[in-house]
């Protein structure tokens, strides 16, 4: 597939190489393309880089990978025509400005409202499924603890979109949690916080969710 990755920061970065390897055509963008024109050299010479609008264009499904406050404004400039229909792949985290506090971090939404459903909202032709945003971007692509897959929730509201999204993350070597539609990632989304506590207590950032049945 075409993949366009909107974000220039270290998951979007990640994420661009892992699709390259797992054989897919990337196109990065960015809102300033010259911070990403080192990639090329850095994860792949197949890839391609541009603005938001220029990737959102390429891709049949699109990354979110920008500061969560910077979402929205991404996905404007990305262009409605541009989402229109297409699968996003929302990877954001709506973390606030503030310090941690004992390792925990603030959010700027709240348990009655993620960001993911604001987006939705905000670009309903657009068909957002919330993943990759409960572990850090080391792990992202086929993450490796001993033969044992970890769980990456999932959620959306368009079922076939879920569903391609979940092939895609299985071929990443995730097993996947279906949590339904949109309103899951108020619970998802704050699984994020869980995850930061040990990084910033312990120094620890390698680690994983995993459900066990």
């Amino acid at each position: 597939m075409k993949i366009g990755v909107l974000g220039s920061g270290e998951v979007g970065k990640t994420l661009s190489g892992g699709f390259i390897k797992h054989g897919h055509e990337v196109m990065a963008g960015s809102r300033t393309p010259e911070k990403i024109a080192s990639w090329k050299k850095e994860i792949n010479s197949a890839l391609k880089t541009g603005t938001f609008a220029d990737a959102a264009g390429f891709g049949d499904i699109i990354v979110l990978a920008t500061k969560g406050s910077a979402a929205a404004a991404a996905l404007k400039l990305a262009g409605s025509d541009n989402l229109s229909g297409k699968i996003i792949i929302d990877a954001t985290n709506p973390i606030a400005d503030a310090p941690p506090v004992n390792g925990v971090i603030s959010f700027f939404t709240n348990l009655d409202s993620s960001l993911m459903e604001q987006l939705q909202a905000e670009f309903p032709k657009a068909r957002f499924v919330k993943a990759f945003n409960s572990v850090g971007n080391a792990r992202m692509v086929d993450p490796d603890f001993g033969g044992v897959k970890p769980t990456m929730f999932v959620c959306g509201n368009d079922p076939e979109a879920v569903k391609a999204v979940s092939a895609i993350l299985e071929s990443f070597g995730w097993e996947v949690a279906d949590l339904g539609k949109a309103e899951a990632a108020r619970a998802i989304e704050p699984l994020c916080i869980l995850w930061c506590i040990p990084g910033f207590l312990q120094n620890s950032w390698s680690h994983a969710f995993k459900i066990l049945k």
